[in-house]
């Protein structure tokens, strides 16, 4: 990994060089009938393949929050592709349509699941991916959605979560995870209960799966996202400690998990 890292800091700009030109595109593909339309970020200037990250949005659906730390992980020198998981990348502003959005993809879990894997297919067949070193991201409901897919046995490296909510994973889905988990979880966040929190701990305990655990102080729900401020939600804010952290500790834990 370090070699991909080091081949990043080089167009980027570090130490003089030219800075780094990421591409995105908008990928239109199907699953189950559904027309989705998913965002690419590529940083063309390195050559060869490298790892790939999925970035899974919050409820609000495909908006800038996700693409832009798409943006950010090719930065890194990484291939970056978030999925859609409502179809026709549709976005909303009222926290009641995105529940009921979020709401219709969670009762189904063979079509979240579903959907989590077809963006991850889309990932792995671009030509700079290496699939042999995958890793999936997502915040709020998209971290969900990220576990999802680790519980679904897909062939992942490491998945990170940001103020998810977590679903208990039954025996089975947990024995199928391949992935190590990092949750990145705000100490006062209210949407996210200690009793689901317990029970994720003592499923992947049970299945002898690597998790970690991070819990910052003084942080609620969406800690990662600069416009919760904006939307005055009730348990809803931007922390910038907790949003530098977060990413750090899934930087140290991509590294870890692709160097092997």
């Amino acid at each position: 990994m370090k070699n991909y890292l080091l081949a990043a800091f080089a167009v980027l700009g570090l130490g003089g060089a030219l800075r780094a030109e990421v591409k995105t595109s908008v990928v239109e593909y199907e699953y189950q009938g559904t027309k989705l339309k998913g965002f690419l970020a590529v940083n063309e200037d390195i050559k060869g393949k490298r790892p790939g990250v999925l970035v899974v949005h919050e409820w609000w659906g495909l908006d800038n929050h996700a693409r832009e730390r798409a943006t950010s992980l090719a930065k890194l020198g990484y291939v970056a592709f978030c999925p859609d998981m409502y179809g026709e990348g549709k976005v909303v502003d009222h926290p009641k349509e995105a529940g009921e959005m979020a709401g219709m993809v969670r009762k189904n879990v063979k079509l979240w699941q579903g959907r989590a894997s077809a963006g991850l297919k889309v990932l792995v067949a671009q030509q700079q991916t290496d699939s042999t070193k995958l890793a999936a991201i997502g915040f709020c409901f998209g971290g969900s959605t990220a576990l999802q897919l680790a519980y679904s046995g897909a062939d992942l490296k490491a998945v990170v979560t940001f103020h998810a909510g977590l679903p208990t994973p039954s025996a089975a889905e947990a024995e199928a995870i391949k992935a190590r988990i990092l949750v990145c979880n705000g100490a006062d966040d209210t949407f996210v209960s200690a009793e689901s929190i317990a029970a994720l701990k003592a499923a992947l305990k049970d299945a002898d799966k690597r998790m970690e655990f991070e819990n910052y102080p003084g942080t609620v729900h969406s800690f990662t996202v600069k416009m919760a401020d904006e939307r005055m939600l009730k348990g809803m804010a931007y922390n910038a400690a907790a949003d530098e952290k977060s990413w750090s500790s899934m930087k140290r834990v991509f590294e870890e998990a692709f160097a092997k």
